[in-house]
């Protein structure tokens, strides 16, 4: 494998021309993997308007408005890290109302949030059409090895230094299972693209060597 650094503009290109240029049946679902501190929201919201203007529709789903209801998240406490690896995001809520129907021969007819974490009861949104040749962008953490069916994967990849460093205080407590998420699913070994993201002002993608 080889490093090549790249700076967060050239970043946000590469992925839309790759993305632009994906054709799969059904609309394209990405996921944006990464731990809050890696900023995975960011990077799929950057990439919202270059993929429109190449023509591209594109829907940014968000793993934080697909978390399940407090009585259910936080049964085994608030700063759980197990709870948090394994129970946190709804999963079935976000294959049923966006990765199914935005799949082959789905709908296209897609729930943009599910459940508004502040006020812990249904976002009550609205559904959105997203035509054939669409794009759905699911940013978060923890996204990969679970057998959600995406058909791109960008992992935004931390040392643990990194994540440790750039982690807020208060959200330390999720740090081992960061840590257990590496080591169980090894997220970097099989994602579509894998960015190294320890330095955001200088981020660096994961590339196969090339032939000798």
């Amino acid at each position: 494998m080889r490093v090549r650094p790249i700076s967060p503009d050239r970043l946000v290109a590469e992925l839309t021309e790759r993305l632009a240029a994906t054709r799969v049946p059904g609309r394209l679902r990405v996921a944006v993997d990464g731990a809050a501190a890696a900023a995975p929201d960011e990077l799929a919201a950057a990439l919202v308007d270059p993929l429109r203007a190449l023509g591209r529709p594109v829907l940014h789903v968000r793993a934080e408005d697909f978390l399940r209801p407090a009585s259910v998240r936080l049964e085994h406490g608030r700063t759980n890290p197990d709870a948090y690896y394994a129970g946190w995001v709804d999963e079935p809520g976000l294959r049923r109302e966006v990765l199914d129907p935005a799949g082959p021969g789905g709908s296209g007819r897609l729930l943009p949030t599910l459940w508004d974490v502040r006020t812990d009861r249904a976002s009550r949104a609205d559904y959105v059409t997203l035509p054939p040749e669409g794009v759905v962008l699911v940013s978060g953490p923890l996204l990969l090895g679970g057998g959600l069916p995406f058909d791109v994967a960008v992992h935004l990849e931390l040392s643990p230094a990194a994540l440790a460093r750039r982690t807020d205080p208060a959200l330390r407590w999720t740090l081992p299972a960061f840590a257990r998420y590496a080591d169980e699913v090894a997220p970097a070994a099989f994602a579509d693209v894998v960015v190294r993201a320890d330095d955001p002002r200088r981020p660096a993608l994961v590339e196969p060597d090339g032939p000798d």
